[in-house]
């Protein structure tokens, strides 16, 4: 049997997939402890594995990040990206790429100190990592233990050639492509942070693992194993460099996912009493601060004849309380996955949880992205014909009228069909191939 330690970040919107896919580890036979923040004990109790309290980075979410209690100067970089959101995609990239250099690799020495002591403890014989956890996958090499990289997001977070760069979008949905010169300004920042974090990779390495192998270019540090990819394999995305086995498991949403509670399950009759479709906004755990854009989506989608409207307000339920209705639900949060069961389009910002979990749902969508990979992700469902993307920044409820409107049509059937494909896959596919893989090369102990 297998030891395996899945280490996460502590955000809910990397815990919750990968403690399914540590669910699914453990259901395939592996002994799997779940190495995340306190409080995450709940996730490894649900997905029945052990939990190992462990501390990787300075900052948190919870699940509404705004209602998160961060360190002063975490919490000031939140509400500096939040208002960089509302100058567009260009500006909210280059806040991001600028924080990087400040948040993305904090503390490296105790992050090496931690897992070395886990490491003695538990004698795992394979860890499972998330690839966005720099300083996580830093110390593995160094202290040269096998492992796997779980790549949450879009796959070109792990970039494909010489001229890819973390940070910089692969493509771009039509509707916020950037003009040369913004672009420019963008791949010169990300470019020097490629080179900064390149640097910083090696000289850590050199101090505390002279004889490991040089961690070479930064952002592209993964396992040289195993990569398991929430996503889907499209067959338009850049071509991985060749190394590790490539795991593209669809989504992260175990097939006997509960359904709504019965609060839930009312919830959802009441709406159904008055409306015959039934549409779900979402905007993650950071985005649903923007307000003023979940206000311009709900009014947009209870425009449309017959529809009703469930949102995730967050923090921001409150200032949306006017909105509620016979015909809209507004909640801090919902349970998503069970919810996109029972609607019939989405409403989203591209996060590539929404984007999978809605192929898995057969729900279209129409994607509104912020930032990060939620460009490269809304141009995906854009090119898939699975959702229409527009800018956040600009759109009006006229123009979500009209986009829902719009996806009743091919983007539902083609909804249907990426359906029909994602659904053989998924966590516990994941679980099996990766499984496959470990047990091929010789365990370490």
């Amino acid at each position: 049997m297998a030891r395996i330690v899945v280490v996460s970040p502590p955000f809910a919107s990397h815990a919750v997939p990968l403690a399914a896919l540590a669910a699914a580890l453990g259901a395939s036979g592996a002994e799997v402890h779940f190495a995340c923040g306190p409080q995450f004990a709940g996730l490894a109790r649900d997905a029945g594995v052990a939990f190992v309290p462990l501390t990787v980075t300075r900052n948190a979410n919870t699940g509404i990040a705004e209602a998160t209690r961060q360190p002063p100067e975490e919490a000031a970089r939140l509400a500096e990206f939040l208002a960089a959101t509302r100058d567009g995609a260009v500006p909210t990239l280059l806040t991001q790429a600028r924080h990087r250099r400040a948040d993305m690799l904090a503390e490296p020495e105790a992050v090496l100190d931690e897992l070395r002591g886990l490491d003695a403890r538990l004698r795992p014989d394979w860890y499972v990592t998330d690839q966005l956890s720099f300083a996580v996958t830093l110390a593995l090499h160094c202290l040269r233990v096998p492992y796997a990289t779980f790549c949450p997001g879009h796959p070109t977070y792990l970039p494909a050639g010489p001229d890819a760069y973390f940070g910089m979008p692969y493509d771009w949905p039509d509707a916020l492509r950037p003009d040369p010169a913004d672009a420019d300004r963008l791949r010169a920042a990300v470019r020097e942070n490629d080179r900064a974090f390149t640097e910083a990779f090696g000289d850590f390495a050199r101090r505390h693992a002279p004889g490991a192998p040089s961690p070479g270019r930064a952002f592209a540090l993964s396992s040289p194993h195993a990569v398991v990819h929430a996503y889907p394999e499209l067959p338009w995305l850049p071509t991985p460099p060749p190394g590790p086995v490539r795991l593209f498991a669809g989504h992260m949403v175990p097939a006997d996912h509960a359904p709504p509670d019965a609060d839930w399950s009312r919830r959802m009759e009441r709406l159904r009493r008055h409306a015959d479709r039934i549409v779900l906004v979402a905007f993650g755990t950071f985005l649903s601060a923007r307000d003023d854009v979940l206000r311009t989506a709900v009014a947009g989608a209870l425009d449309v004849p017959g529809t009703g409207v469930v949102v995730a307000a967050g923090s921001r339920a409150g200032a949306l309380a006017d909105l509620a209705g016979d015909r809209a639900v507004v909640a801090e949060t919902v349970p998503q996955r069970a919810l996109l069961d029972r609607a019939d389009a989405m409403v989203h910002h591209g996060g590539g949880n929404s984007f999978t979990e809605c192929l898995r749902a057969g729900v279209p969508a129409l994607v509104l992205p912020f930032s990060s990979d939620q460009f490269a992700v809304a141009r995906d469902a854009e090119r898939s014909g699975t959702g229409v993307a527009a800018d956040p920044n600009a759109v009006r409820p006229a123009d979500v009228r009209a986009a829902l409107e719009d996806l009743r049509g091919p983007a539902g059937e083609a909804a249907k069909r990426a359906s029909s494909a994602v659904r053989t896959r998924g966590p516990a596919w994941a679980a099996e191939h990766l499984l496959r893989v470990m047990a091929e090369r010789a365990p370490r102990r």
